[in-house]
């Protein structure tokens, strides 16, 4: 691996032109932004294809974006390219219809002749691997602030190309009390939550008021897509399971987080092949599968990729845990959200999505005014639970004829 100044950099990407090449960029919270800027400067035409792209993303003309979960970045404008798909299954676009011819990388300082790729695992070992593969190159953005954890995003460095080393700081989640809502959501959902139980959480006010309400339990493991400073809360209050690695594939957090991820054997990044396998998924003991969207329907459907027609978001790995926990002994599959939207006035709860669906079938929906539990219930029985217990009184009643007018209005009892 060479270690060059940002300027050499650019010489270096000159003296080996390409044409229109498709570049996978570490995404989330650990886009490699200098390194990133150089290529753009450098690279006329290329197809920049990220995880979750972050305001500041380059949208100029000649540069195509190409996700399967639109970040903020990504929805500002440009040329983009929305790729419907579970997290799972992306590292396949790789092999066949996406192959990448360059690999851009935020990584940890060198260990042992290796370097980390930190918080960020993901998608990026199975894009190493195919760029790799067909001679393509691979940069890294070196920052000593970035922990070196271990597992599948332990990269040697023989498979670097060249690197530039830029000392920033991580960027780190806008620190805010739960709402009212969130925390009785919390409430709710920690009540279906025992010892011995499974985690997948995500980031924000109804996961965070989960976890710390979690403190008294025991035995508890994390197989998650993503963690944050909740499960560090969790591992310090002895609440953890000490047999138990805890597995995730990107993490997003408080610099306390960062540095317990540093070094820590507890802690396991493993690539997205693994992480979101439904079938590995569903081999975890009693899998709380915590999930959240914008709208759910009378059908127990889930949109989180869409708003007024426009791409949000995307599948992400909300399908792979939903129909993993289903299949987890003891397992449940909930999806937790607020029953109003404030800023549009709205039931979040309608009769049927008019926006692509993300996921369905769950084990119960849960909002601030109660748990509905869904699973083996009749169609019938199903949108009678959602209205009564999830749903917003101020659109019950609308909910109520919008179910008899679609043939699933409900009896007086529930079976």
């Amino acid at each position: 691996m060479n270690i060059l100044s940002l300027e050499r950099m650019r010489l270096f990407l000159e003296a080996r032109p390409s044409d229109d090449p498709r570049i996978v960029v570490s995404g989330n919270f650990a886009t490699p932004w200098e390194l990133l800027g150089v290529v753009t400067d450098t690279i006329e035409r290329m197809r920049l294809f990220a995880l979750n792209p972050q305001p500041g993303w380059p949208l100029r003309e000649g540069i195509v974006t190409e996700s399967p979960f639109m970040g903020a970045g990504g929805r500002q404008g440009g040329d983009v390219d929305y790729l419907p798909m579970r997290l799972s299954l992306v590292p396949r676009l790789f092999r066949s219809a996406r192959p990448p011819d360059m690999v851009l990388l935020q990584t940890s300082a060198p260990v042992d002749g290796r370097v980390s790729l930190g918080v960020e695992v993901n998608i990026l070992p199975a894009a190493i691997e195919a760029v790799r593969a067909r001679g393509g190159l691979v940069l890294a953005q070196i920052n000593p602030r970035m922990p070196y954890t271990y597992g599948d995003g332990e990269i040697p460095l023989a498979d670097i190309d060249a690197a530039v080393e830029v000392d920033q700081p991580l960027p780190s989640p806008t620190l805010r009390p739960p709402s009212e809502v969130a925390e009785v959501i919390g409430d709710y959902v920690a009540s279906m939550t025992g010892d011995g139980a499974t985690l997948q959480t995500g980031i924000g006010q109804v996961p965070d008021a989960v976890l710390a309400r979690l403190l008294e339990r025991k035995y508890l493991g994390v197989w998650s897509e993503m963690i944050s400073d909740g499960i560090v809360a969790l591992e310090r209050a002895g609440c953890l399971d000490p047999q138990r690695v805890i597995i995730s594939t990107f993490l997003f957090g408080t610099g306390g987080l960062y540095e317990w991820a540093h070094k820590n054997p507890r802690l396991r990044m493993q690539r997205t092949e693994t992480t979101n396998d439904p079938a590995v998924i569903a081999r975890q003991p009693s899998m709380i599968s915590i999930n959240s969207a914008l709208q759910v329907d009378l059908y127990a459907q889930s949109n989180a990729s869409y708003a007024k027609g426009q791409i949000y978001s995307g599948f992400g790995g909300q399908p792979d845990f939903v129909s993993g926990a289903l299949h987890s002994p003891g397992g449940h599959a909930i999806m937790a959200l607020p029953s109003w939207h404030a800023k549009s006035d709205s039931s979040t709860v309608v009769p049927l999505l008019s926006e692509p669906v993300c996921s369905f079938q769950h084990s119960a929906i849960v909002t601030e005014h109660g748990v509905a539990h869904i699973f083996g219930r009749s169609q019938r029985d199903q949108a009678h639970l959602i209205i009564e217990n999830a749903a917003d009184p101020r659109a019950r009643d609308f909910l109520r004829e919008a179910a008899h007018q679609r043939g699933i209005g409900f009896h007086d009892t529930v079976r």
